[in-house]
């Protein structure tokens, strides 16, 4: 009788770990305020508010991708250069987190679009969220 299990031959994986990396350097308090690996400056991530005024028949200047379909909310895809909404600070990456006080961030494409179209005045609430960085 064979004492011998089918697996005893199989030869483990052989997994290599990457290269140690060292930490970068000690920086004091007194030095991290303007150097680049100190940057803790999130402003640019806090909600902001931008307000457009659409005359009849112009377009927005800026395109939206996402929706409740794709569980993500809705985001500025495009801003069309010296548009109002580029001069007002709209940016490519921006989460759209409500307009004229309708809460965004579970709201069909379809429906953000028509609430987009049809306001004349346009009061955004937004924040810079980067979907492809």
């Amino acid at each position: 009788m064979d004492n011998k299990i089918p697996y005893d031959d199989y030869q483990l994986p052989v997994v290599f770990l990457p290269s140690y990396e060292n930490p970068p350097a000690w920086i004091p308090p007194q030095d991290r305020i303007n150097h680049p690996d100190y940057n803790n400056e999130l402003t640019q991530f806090l909600p902001r508010t931008i307000i457009l005024k659409k005359p009849p028949g112009a377009q927005l200047g800026f395109n939206i991708r996402g929706g409740k379909a794709s569980q993500l909310g809705i985001f500025i895809s495009k801003v069309v250069p010296d548009s109002d909404a580029h001069r007002a600070g709209l940016q490519e990456g921006d989460q759209v987190l409500s307009v004229n006080e309708v809460d965004f961030q579970d709201i069909e494409h379809s429906k953000a679009v028509d609430i987009l179209k049809t306001a004349r005045e346009i009061v955004m609430r937004v924040r810079y969220f980067p979907y492809n960085e």
